[in-house]
């Protein structure tokens, strides 16, 4: 590993090499993760451009050196771990905005962009990339995971806005996935194959991402419910309506309480009760029309307030708390404690019933949970509070977490919605799609990285 450390060094100039310990730690460690290795990269490499990132294969792959893509380090499953030590790729300095086609509604970026960034820059054009998740994110790691976020009922995940790729392989090849219309049945569909894949087959260097047109309407309004239950049973009855929602979320009374332990938003302090979050956008009367459905179906499941807002500000403060929620837990957890946080998804049908499931379980075995949701297209996420050198308490979130996914499974949903598998689901996704799938799956891996050193240990095992 420190000869190919060495070599990249002369090749890219000591500048781009890190083996500072801090800088080892941050890019091998995440306080937010569900999973975490024992193991640090021995260095960090910080190219900015895609013939950078193939010298960097290339001479990895010389010396068989693990090579772990790092982009704003915001994911939750382990991801970016570094199980078999090796060389961290942090894309953070690729983060140029290559070519904005507005005529096309598409955009060519880097890596390393931040998403609100690129919205920012791009505004005035009445355009933007829809999805939402942490504010953190660099659309390279939104590819890798296939990141959704709170807007994804209306406007679809990651794989819904990839034109094309550039990715540089194990051995440093570098391929693009396809050209730039719109549709296109030329061949596999390699973009899928890449979205998704959690930088285990190749590292995007350089992707093209559809756009959408940005509503000039919007309104935002919270509706507070006696149990959760009864708000999750709301949302599943206004999407079947066809309600044409732009988002829709659920905080349970936990998270409200956290929310408001934390000062609130802005001062402003919240019912604490299991409460939808809810936006609309579109015509000024279509949003009132909505607003109006949306009342009704919510007083008929027992709500016990509804509060709409449309000016920037309040709407801004209303979807804060929503925004803030993982991080409003982690700052009020006790000292020696560590959060875990992960999602499974199922048909809508069954949410209501495996959310009360999990949060029963988790609150029966004595530990803080949480619950929040985009409860929209049946996706939610369970956060848990313990102790990790106390035993029982992990074996009691172990319990939890078998609990919830075997569930999931059991109606036909999925052990991760949005966050990936990483290192610390592969046992899951074995349950959720059997060894055949696994294996079709290992094939390709194979293909693409013989020697596996591809963010080994993430997705499954050799």
């Amino acid at each position: 590993m420190l000869k190919a450390v060495d070599e990249i060094r002369r090749e890219l100039g000591a500048e781009a090499v890190s083996t500072d310990e801090g800088d080892l730690e941050h890019h091998g460690y995440s306080e937010w993760s569900t999973s975490n290795a024992d193991e640090r990269p021995v260095a960090v490499v910080r190219p900015t451009s895609t013939e950078q990132v193939s010298t960097i294969a290339k001479i990895c792959t010389k010396y068989k050196v693990p090579m772990i893509p790092y982009g704003a380090g915001s994911s939750i499953e382990g991801n970016f771990s570094c199980p078999y030590s090796g060389i961290c790729i942090d894309l953070s300095a690729m983060n140029k905005i290559i070519q904005f086609r507005p005529q096309d509604m598409d955009v060519v970026v880097q890596p390393g962009v931040n998403w609100m960034t690129l919205n920012e820059e791009i505004k005035d054009s009445g355009l933007f990339l829809p999805l939402d998740p942490s504010p953190t994110a660099f659309i390279g790691g939104m590819v890798a995971t296939n990141c959704s976020g709170t807007n994804a009922m209306r406007y679809g995940t990651m794989k819904d806005y990839v034109v094309n790729l550039t990715v540089v392989l194990a051995d440093g090849s570098v391929i693009k996935t396809r050209h730039r219309p719109r549709k296109t049945s030329a061949g596999y569909n390699l973009n899928s194959l890449f979205t998704g894949s959690e930088g285990t087959l190749g590292i995007i260097t350089e992707a093209t991402v559809k756009l959408a047109i940005l509503p000039t309407n919007f309104s935002v309004a919270t509706v507070a419910f006696k149990s959760i239950h009864a708000a999750a049973a709301a949302a599943s009855t206004m999407v079947r309506s066809g309600l044409p929602l732009a988002a829709l979320e659920l905080m349970d009374e936990v998270q409200m309480q956290t929310i408001n332990k934390n000062g609130g938003t802005a001062g402003r302090m919240w019912e604490e009760a299991p409460t939808l979050f809810l936006k609309f956008s579109g015509t000024e009367n279509a949003i009132k029309d909505s607003i109006k459905a949306a009342h009704t179906i919510c007083r008929q499941h027992g709500a016990s307030g509804f509060e709409g807002v449309n000016t920037k500000k309040e709407m801004d403060l209303l979807w804060s708390a929503r925004k803030e929620a993982l991080w409003a837990a982690i700052a009020l957890k006790p000292e020696g404690t560590v959060i875990w946080s992960t999602d499974v998804a199922v048909p809508i049908s069954r949410m209501a019933d495996l959310i009360e499931e999990s949060k029963t379980k988790a609150t029966e075995l004595g530990l803080w949970n949480s619950v929040i949701g985009h409860v929209g297209d049946g996706n939610f996420h369970q956060a848990l509070i313990y102790h990790p050198d106390v035993a029982s308490e992990r074996q009691k979130v172990a319990d939890c977490v078998d609990t919830m996914v075997q569930k999931a499974i059991e109606m036909e949903g999925t052990v991760s919605g949005e966050h990936g598998i990483g290192l610390g689901k592969k046992h899951c996704l074995l349950k959720e799609l059997g060894p055949p799938t696994i294996g079709v799956m290992k094939a390709l891996k194979d293909t693409l990285d013989p020697h596996w050193l591809l963010n080994p240990g993430k997705v499954f095992d050799e």
